[in-house]
């Protein structure tokens, strides 16, 4: 049809009813419609009442959120060879496509709309919905741009539902009224993601994140509970921007709270970019006319070119499985409404390129009501979403990994020590049976410990950012290289003798321990999964005294500054809170810094000894509290 003309008239010439609209579409079509939230339900409705009409029709979309009607088309129309290619499959009602599960098709976001205007994949017909026209002509796409704009101008026939719900988005959303061709008033609420329910372990994820986002960063969040989660957990960062597929309330809650200003993102400064909006009617209403919040089509929002332009980009998505080689499925979770290829591995590379970026791969630990691991040792009968090489922050609610440059024995290594305790043996037997670990390697009782992320606490401290934390499974190298980079007088003062030999067995006590009875605490700084250890302090149970003995070692150059004394301190808190009574040590009587650490702690200490060494102790007591008793 050549759309001419003035286009009031052409608007008022061609508005049809939704029945007379959909007569316009013949049997064997392929037909687009408008994705999620601005799915145009009143034409979706008027399809499947006609379905019994149409043979051979194939349905494309991006992401359903599934009305009912759309699933009576399929149900309806199973002997018509009704095809639903999907590149995007919702969660919900997902038990109704499973026998279409063989037209999903995996492609990255970026490259749909290469797919559609190349006309690789011809687009008859486009059912979308728009806003009222302005006084030029101009209609929004709305909360609904990702590709529905690229189907738009692909697509033979395009019919529009005029919707004054819809909200009116800033951005490159427009599409005029001559570029279609008929047009269905029908009002009604858009569709809505309600909230998602309560998920125990979404909240110790979004902890996790949480560290791992620095202030200033720009983030792209997918959707589901833990993304959630990670928002409530964001509320104390600073500066942060969006450039995202999906905007939320939750993500508008942060703009709302100034969490989110867009002030540092160094490309698109101010503007919260994305390319569709899922949520309830509070947020289209605040979207309308905001000039904060840009839509885009998904060919700008996915590119990594672009996401990468970005400072600090972080892309947060959630994965439905990991083996512990790193490479992950992600189909169709319940409460997480994502599938396929989609937008995951677009987000990861832009966030690779991006100066400061980083990719985070989010996940429960378990599955079925923690019957099954989601960490398991190789993918079976799932289809590898993200490769391993684009893998690199992996989170569950036992803790965080950096995967980036590791070695297969060290992914399988770090995957095990966030898994669910309750699977811990079961993977490091596979994983030794599979040759990922190393005969060598042996399973302690340890390694079933849960990680005391409250002990975490990161300061400045000569105008370096340093982290006091737990040692992790992960940190073997490292504490390896920091004792190799003491010099000798530290290494007999630590270990009381001349040492230069540093092999695994031989210091595995520091780094497999409980968290409870052994303990050790480092300083580090740098990126996670690659920090540099500052100082090291630990302490190991006697059960028979229920006394703890300490040993402390400190780099060089860090030696003086303060370091031991709030590792001490730490270490004081958590055994304190493990019921033990005080902490001894043995040392040299010249060792004047270890005895001043002592006495920094507060409480009574006793030393002992005559020869060359010495022994302190100090119990849990202030010299007030003993003299009150």
């Amino acid at each position: 049809m050549i759309r001419s003309g003035y286009w009031a008239d052409n608007y008022q010439q061609n508005r049809l009813s939704v029945e007379k609209a959909i007569g316009k579409i013949n049997s064997g079509q392929r037909i687009f419609i408008g994705s999620s939230c601005g799915e145009p339900q009143h034409l979706v409705k008027g399809l499947a009442d006609a379905s019994l009409t149409f043979t051979d029709l194939e349905i494309v979309r991006l992401f359903s959120a599934e009305s009912v009607s759309l699933s009576r088309i399929a149900e309806r129309s199973q002997s018509q060879n009704l095809n639903i290619r999907s590149f995007y499959l919702g969660s919900a009602n997902s038990d109704s496509f499973k026998g279409d599960l063989r037209f999903i098709t995996p492609i990255n976001l970026s490259d749909i709309h290469r797919l559609i205007n190349s006309r690789l994949l011809p687009i008859q017909v486009a059912l979308i919905q728009v806003t009222p026209p302005d006084d030029f002509g101009w209609m929004s796409l709305g909360i609904s741009v990702d590709i529905t704009s690229a189907a738009a101008d692909a697509a033979d026939l395009v019919i529009a539902q005029v919707n004054r719900q819809m909200p009116w988005v800033q951005g490159r959303s427009n599409i005029h009224v001559n570029d279609i061709d008929y047009f269905v008033e029908h009002d009604e609420d858009l569709k809505e993601i309600g909230q998602y329910p309560d998920v125990s372990s979404a909240s110790a994820i979004g902890r996790y994140v949480s560290r791992l986002v620095e202030d200033g960063s720009t983030m792209q969040m997918s959707l589901g509970a833990t993304s959630a989660a990670n928002v409530e957990a964001l509320m104390e960062k600073n500066d942060l921007g969006i450039h995202t597929q999906y905007v939320t309330n939750t993500i508008m809650k942060l703009m709302a709270m100034g969490v989110v200003n867009n002030k540092k993102k160094g490309f698109n400064d101010g503007k919260i970019i994305c390319s569709n909006a899922i949520g309830n009617q509070d947020l289209y209403g605040l979207l309308d006319n905001n000039s904060a919040v840009e839509f885009h089509p998904s060919s700008y929002v996915n590119d990594p070119r672009v996401i990468s332009q970005n400072n600090k980009m972080v892309a947060m998505n959630i994965g439905r499985e990991i083996d512990l080689t790193g490479q992950v499925a992600a189909d169709a979770l319940a409460f997480n409404n994502f599938s396929g290829v989609t937008g995951i591995v677009d987000f990861f590379r832009g966030a690779s390129m991006s100066k400061g970026g980083k990719s985070i791969l989010m996940l429960t630990s378990t599955r079925e009501h923690g019957q099954q691991s989601r960490i398991v040792p190789m993918l079976q009968n799932s289809a590898v979403v993200v490769p391993r090489g684009e893998v690199q922050y992996v989170v569950t609610e036992y803790g965080s990994v950096n995967l980036f440059g590791k070695s297969i024995q060290e992914r399988a290594i770090a995957l095990i020590s966030i898994a669910h305790p309750d699977f811990r043996d079961a993977l490091f037997e596979q994983a030794k049976e599979l040759g990922l670990l190393g005969p060598e390697r042996s399973l302690r009782e340890e390694m079933h410990a849960i990680y005391p992320l409250h002990l975490e606490e990161t300061r400045v401290l000569n105008n370096k950012t340093i982290t006091f934390r737990p040692v992790k499974l992960t940190d073997e190298r490292s504490i390896q290289e920091h004792y190799y980079g003491l010099d000798k007088n530290d290494v007999v003062s630590r270990f009381f003798h001349e040492k230069t030999s540093f092999v695994s067995k031989q210091i595995e006590r520091t780094f497999i321990i409980d968290y409870s009875k052994d303990l050790t605490i480092v300083a580090v700084e740098g990126e996670p999964g690659y920090e540099r250890i500052l100082a090291v302090g630990e302490y190991y149970l006697n059960p028979e005294s229920n006394l703890a003995e300490i040993a402390f070692s400190v780099e060089k150059s860090w030696q003086g500054k303060g370091l031991s004394k709030i590792v001490i301190k730490k270490l004081a808190e958590a055994a304190m809170s493990a019921g033990i009574k005080g902490f001894s040590a043995y040392t040299s009587k010249d060792n004047t810094p270890m005895i001043r650490l002592f006495h920094s702690l507060g409480y009574e200490v006793s030393v002992s000894g005559q020869q060359e060494n010495v022994y302190l102790e100090a119990l849990f007591e202030t010299t007030e509290e003993r003299d009150s008793s």
